[in-house]
């Protein structure tokens, strides 16, 4: 275990037991959403999909579709 989770769970081992668990629950969602993330990404029809994606993203930008993202928004 690297240092700073170490720290972090240190510091969530002082919270409340309803706090400590709902860390938990969201780590827990993280690391199973970036696996299924890894997994999707590991197939090779996601490149293909990934392409086209890309490509009509680009085609409605150059057709003046897109606008530039406001990062008040955010």
């Amino acid at each position: 275990m690297t240092q700073l989770l170490e720290k972090a769970f240190d510091k969530a081992s002082r919270l409340p037991d309803e706090e400590q668990d709902e860390f938990a629950r969201l780590l827990l969602a993280e690391l199973e959403s970036e696996q299924r993330w890894s997994e999707l990404f590991a197939r090779p029809e996601s490149e293909v999909l990934l392409e086209r994606l890309a490509s009509e993203a680009l085609a409605a930008h150059r057709a003046g579709k897109t606008r530039p993202l406001d990062p008040s928004d955010l």
